[in-house]
């Protein structure tokens, strides 16, 4: 099976340099545009499902594709971004460090947890067990619409290339067999 992991498009909480996670915000028109873009470069690989977040930036990212690409969408919660700002979700960075200066400098360590945020071992065995459904699926091709976060951890715990870079509308293609992921190639994402 191959997995396209895809990253949503730009966002209004990306432009207003919001801490997301668990913030619901829009794609912005260039967050559309880039998802448009995307679509193009994905009608060639064949894929038969979009499996999304339900977060709001996802799912506009997913149907983009889903309309290009004429497939369906299916929405899996588990795939949503970690909530890693606990009590600064939503904010700007700059309300941000003059509400909480003590955990803006927590947040560097992705295995740390600050007030109200998921821990990270949570985090990691929810989206393990997503990942693990969608292997299970009848199709030879699928795109998950996802955010950083959880790319971020397949990256660092699953397929063991550490800390990455990810760029609005990135994606990793994956192939799966016998259980074992490997990296094929990547867009918009430097390890």
């Amino acid at each position: 099976m191959k997995i396209f992991l895809i990253r949503h498009g730009q966002t209004t909480g990306d432009v207003e340099d919001r801490y997301g996670g668990d913030y619901d915000d829009n794609l912005t028109e260039q967050g559309k545009n880039q998802s448009r873009k995307l679509a193009e470069e994905l009608c060639c690989f064949g894929i038969e499902k979009i499996i999304a977040s339900h977060k709001i930036r996802a799912q506009e990212t997913a149907s983009i594709l889903a309309v290009r690409l004429n497939v369906p969408i299916e929405v899996m919660e588990d795939f949503r971004e970690r909530n890693h700002y606990g009590v600064m979700t939503g904010m700007t960075k700059t309300e941000a460090l003059q509400r909480y200066p003590g955990l803006v400098p927590i947040l560097k360590d992705p295995h740390q947890a600050i007030s109200g945020a998921e821990l990270y071992s949570d985090f990691q065995k929810r989206i393990m067990s997503a990942l693990r459904w969608v292997t299970a699926l009848p199709c030879e091709v699928v795109a998950v619409v996802t955010h950083g976060g959880p790319i971020r951890m397949i990256f660092r715990d699953i397929l063991k290339k550490g800390e990455i870079k990810i760029e609005d509308c990135a994606y990793a293609e994956l192939e799966c067999f016998n259980n074992q992921f490997s990296l094929v190639r990547v867009e918009g994402i430097s390890y």
